[in-house]
């Protein structure tokens, strides 16, 4: 991508170039996993990294949370509205989280937590497919231990798909293209974003549909201001198909 005047200058994978007045960057975010071969083995059978949307199917049941951080507390605390027991396992002996979300989850009954310890191995069966627990390695000692689960949710954050724009557009230290404030605009007039490219706190399909829809309008906008600039016509069908969604 060549954004560095307009029209825009959009290469895919084929070779074929595209312009556009202005790009609406939709790219989403990955999930980070553990990068375990039982994990990947049961993503969808009770490994997740969505507890907004995979909790409710835990109801009743225990789960595993992995991760230290904002997300891991956050996603553990929503959990304890299903789970009969959350436990959450940590690489270190702290949280990185916010104070006050360590508070909450510490006084949750329904949460235990497993210090200095990563996840090993997800156990589970295959008739039906599903997970059955995980195997626990003590970072400091070697010492391991199993723990029964029916799901494990796996919070170590996300990886924007923002590469691509790296040296052109603003990001903050996790890669996440910035906007101004209640708009999705860039700082570059006729770039913006939507979704999880930019959003690191709901990231949810909604919102990123809504998101999408403040872009489009945004976009189109932005051309009609211009137009009626250049020479007071509005804005015609023609002219909005020059928006480009990358």
């Amino acid at each position: 991508a060549d954004l560095s005047q307009r029209p825009f200058r959009l290469t895919t994978d084929s070779g074929e170039v595209w312009l556009a007045e202005t790009l609406i960057i939709a790219t989403g975010a990955q999930a980070k996993w553990l990068g375990l071969e039982s994990e990947q083995k049961y993503q969808g059978f009770g490994v997740s990294a969505c507890a907004t949307c995979d909790g409710f199917f835990y109801r009743g049941k225990d789960v595993v949370v992995v991760g230290g951080g904002n997300t891991a507390v956050e996603e553990a605390l929503f959990l304890t509205n299903f789970a009969a027991k959350v436990t959450v396992v940590h690489r270190k002996d702290e949280f990185r989280a916010e104070k006050i979300l360590q508070e909450r989850l510490f006084a949750n009954p329904k949460v235990e937590v497993i210090w200095d310890s990563s996840v090993d191995e997800v156990t589970g069966q295959s008739d039906p497919m599903g997970v059955t627990g995980v195997r626990l390695k003590n970072v400091k000692t070697g010492a391991t231990q199993e723990v029964a689960c029916d799901g494990v949710f796996v919070a170590i954050g996300h990886a924007p798909a923002s590469e691509l724009f790296k040296g052109q557009l603003e990001m903050d230290a996790s890669g996440y293209l910035k906007v101004k404030p209640g708009t999705t605009a860039t700082a570059v007039t006729g770039v913006y974003a939507a979704g999880d490219v930019t959003d690191d706190v709901y990231r949810q399909a909604v919102t990123a549909a809504g998101m999408g829809c403040m872009a489009a309008l945004e976009a189109v906008r932005l051309l009609a201001e211009e137009d009626h600039a250049r020479d007071n016509h509005p804005i015609s069908h023609h002219e909005a198909e020059r928006i480009g969604v990358w």
